[in-house]
């Protein structure tokens, strides 16, 4: 099974067992819908401060340097926040992470990385060869290696700053969008009322599988239609850029000599 969609199966049933959790627990009276909404109530007073952005921005930038994984920020970042200022913070706090660990690969450089990251960074080094806005694209696209290790290959790799930054914009854009969606309803769907709200929050997460299904997808076939690179174009560019030492006159004169 491809490992993509082996996650999104994962997810599902996670979620599953959690309704089925929170649905005991309501049974016996441990936490029914009042106690949610009044944990809730009490959650969302923060959320309306202004600084609130700059919290969810530290949260993200201290989290990316221990490789906490993004999608769980982000699903947590709609809960709290709802679909549209969610997908806005969370894109702000991704950004700001990406800013960050993009200079830490920077200062740390591309041997130090290579040789602690092991083969998760051997695929990725292919499609940062191509240097470019596309390039950062389609590596955002592709799950090739974890959000900060991508990042700081980047910089270690030195991409020039702003193609690196819209590129990593547009390939991180579509994800946020799902598992904020799908963050923000099952909050919805935990504090239901009623069968209307109940079906509008499994619509909105069913919206939000299929955006993730589809990016899957989308992202499985453009990997099959990536070219090979050849061996040259797959060098590092500080590397690729040498041309090769001149041969010393006495290995050209024992060539002539044979």
């Amino acid at each position: 099974m491809p490992r993509p969609l082996l996650m999104i199966l994962l997810l599902l049933v996670t979620l599953l067992a959690m309704g089925g959790l929170w649905q005991w627990l309501a049974m016996h009276d441990v936490l029914t819908v009042a106690r949610l909404q009044a944990i809730a109530a009490g959650s969302v007073a923060w959320t309306q401060a202004p600084w609130a952005i700059l919290v969810v921005v530290a949260v993200y930038a201290a989290a990316s340097l221990v490789m906490f994984p993004l999608s769980l920020l982000v699903a947590v970042t709609g809960l709290l926040f709802g679909p549209w200022w969610g997908f806005g913070y969370a894109l702000a706090g991704t950004l700001a992470a990406s800013i960050l660990t993009y200079g830490v690969g920077r200062r740390l450089g591309r041997e130090a990385l290579m040789r602690y990251g092991g083969r998760h960074l051997k695929g990725l080094s292919r499609y940062l060869a191509g240097r470019g806005i596309r390039t950062m694209t389609v590596v955002n696209l592709l799950p090739l290696a974890p959000f900060t290790l991508t990042n700081m290959l980047a910089g270690a790799f030195h991409l020039r700053f702003r193609d690196y930054l819209i590129g990593s914009v547009i390939g991180i854009v579509p994800g946020l969008v799902g598992v904020t969606l799908l963050g923000s309803q099952l909050g919805q769907l935990v504090t239901a009322n009623n069968k209307g709200e109940i079906a509008i929050s499994l619509g909105g997460i069913a919206l939000g599988v299929l955006v993730l299904v589809g990016l899957k997808r989308y992202a499985t076939r453009r990997q099959q239609r990536e070219p090979a690179r050849p061996a040259h174009a797959q060098r590092p560019p500080e590397e690729a850029d040498i041309p090769d030492a001149p041969t010393r006159p006495q290995e050209q004169g024992d060539s002539a000599n044979s």
